[in-house]
Order: structure tokens, then sequence, then C-alpha cells
């Protein structure tokens, strides 16, 4: 079973250029680090997919040894992990957030 929920995870993070994997939903965050995150990426104005790991015990479980990180949220950009709250938090408050997203949006349109 876990190995199938390692191949669900690679699957989401490939077909999802930004993906976050948070506690609740965009509109019902259930973490104030998810609210946090949530925030700073609707400010930068670009399109996102999420998986509630609440609603997903085996993601929950499973992601953070596939990562290698502990906590949640977890952003992914391209299939690479950016980080946590703290991280795009920082990112974004150094104006460097905005223009990673950007260019997952260009690369798309491509």
């Amino acid at each position: 079973m876990s190995e199938d929920i390692e191949q669900i995870i690679k699957e989401q993070i490939a077909n999802n250029p930004i993906l976050l994997y948070m506690k609740g939903s965009p509109h019902t965050p259930q973490c104030g680090f998810s609210a946090r995150t949530v925030q700073c990426l609707s400010e930068c104005e670009q399109r996102f997919a999420y998986v509630d790991i609440l609603a997903n015990p085996e993601i929950r479980a499973t992601l953070p040894k596939v990562a290698n990180w502990p906590t949640f949220p977890q952003l992914y950009v391209n299939g690479e992990l950016i980080g946590g709250c703290d991280i795009v938090a920082d990112m974004h408050a150094k104006g460097e957030l905005a223009p990673l997203l950007l260019s997952v949006s260009d690369s798309q349109s491509e």
C-alpha cells in the first residue's frame, strides 16, 4: 500500500506545476501555517493545485518520508520541493516567490 501512495504522490507532483500539500483547502485552511502559505500564493495571483492532507491520511503519513521534509504545508514548483510556510513567506517578502511562480505559467504557455 505504501508504494501505491508514494506513486500517487509522485504523480501529483509531476502533474501539477504548482502544488501545495496543506491542511484544509485554500478557502478553508485548517491551520495558520497553511493559511499563511495560501495567502502568499494568492497574492502572487497564480493558480495552484492543492491536496488536503487531513482528508488524505495516507498521503499525510507518507509524504514526509518521500520529501524528507517533516512538516506541512509543503509547496512544490515544477516538481521541486520549495519548502514550508516560513520559506514561502520569506521568499514572498523578498519578492522571489512571484517570479518563480510566474516562470511556471510562462513555461506552460510556450
